[in-house]
């Protein structure tokens, strides 16, 4: 059964099942330990043009920024407002439009890869199936992939929509990350030094929570799980914060 699961025409589809089944496995493990695979790897992808309602977007522009001057609790760095921030989303590429329109931003990317694999294998699986049953033979293996791969993006483009409806809030990416400069963190998950960044959470000014990858701004500085921070500005996908010393700085 193994050999005909990974006949040379099936092979790719049965990579693809494999695969999926791996990541499954790890989000899991990653879920028990209290570690978020999805979240990690969400950060490191590029801004991308999610399709938000224009209505949505005006509301964000019409908040203004913050701006913060010195020291807050004389602890740490200034708050930079002008910190690096993501492009703008008029300036986003073909790529981030693309995934963009795989809904990546708004449903975790793992999910959405999961959902392509296993209708990529079961697509090819199906195809080759049939064409035995018919006429006795399979198509050739870069054939067969045709339609899979064309039956694979739509399929992934409709679940990311319908995930999207119905994930909670709190586990979007609505609010561009440009605006998460000036607000608290909290360490969720390891121990943030400098070139080894921890999980952090963060509920932005719509009260929608996000997980982002935090390292002190300081090189000596250190924040333990549970650690209230003050993101101070952006470098990629890492977020670099001060120690939150003012209780009067709250998420």
């Amino acid at each position: 059964m193994i050999e005909a699961f990974f006949s040379p025409a099936t092979t790719s589809f049965a990579v693809a099942i494999c695969l999926m089944l791996l990541i499954a496995v790890f989000e899991v493990i990653g879920a028990l330990f209290g570690l978020s695979p999805s979240s990690a790897l969400d950060d490191l992808l590029p801004e991308v043009d999610t399709g938000l309602d224009a209505d949505f977007d005006a509301d964000i522009d019409a908040v203004p920024e913050l701006e913060v001057d010195g020291d807050i609790g004389g602890g740490g760095g200034a708050l930079d407002a002008d910190a690096p921030a993501v492009p703008n989303p008029e300036s986003v590429g073909p790529l981030s439009q693309v995934l963009g329109w795989l809904c990546v931003g708004r449903v975790p990317i793992l999910v959405l890869l999961i959902v392509f694999l296993t209708s990529f294998g079961m697509v090819g699986f199906f195809v080759q199936g049939l064409m035995r049953g018919i006429f006795g033979f399979a198509l050739p293996e870069i054939v067969a992939v045709v339609p899979a791969l064309a039956s694979a993006f739509p399929a992934t483009r409709f679940a990311g929509l319908t995930l999207g409806r119905l994930i909670p809030k709190e586990q979007t990416e609505a609010v561009s990350r440009a605006h998460f400069v000036g607000r608290v963190a909290t360490i969720t998950t390891g121990e943030a030094r400098r070139g080894l960044a921890a999980e952090a959470k963060l509920t932005d000014r719509f009260g929608q929570t996000h997980y982002i990858r935090v390292e002190p701004d300081d090189d000596a500085e250190r924040f333990q799980q549970g650690t209230d921070v003050i993101v101070v500005r952006q470098s990629g996908s890492i977020f670099y914060a001060i120690l939150n010393t003012s209780a009067a700085m709250t998420d």
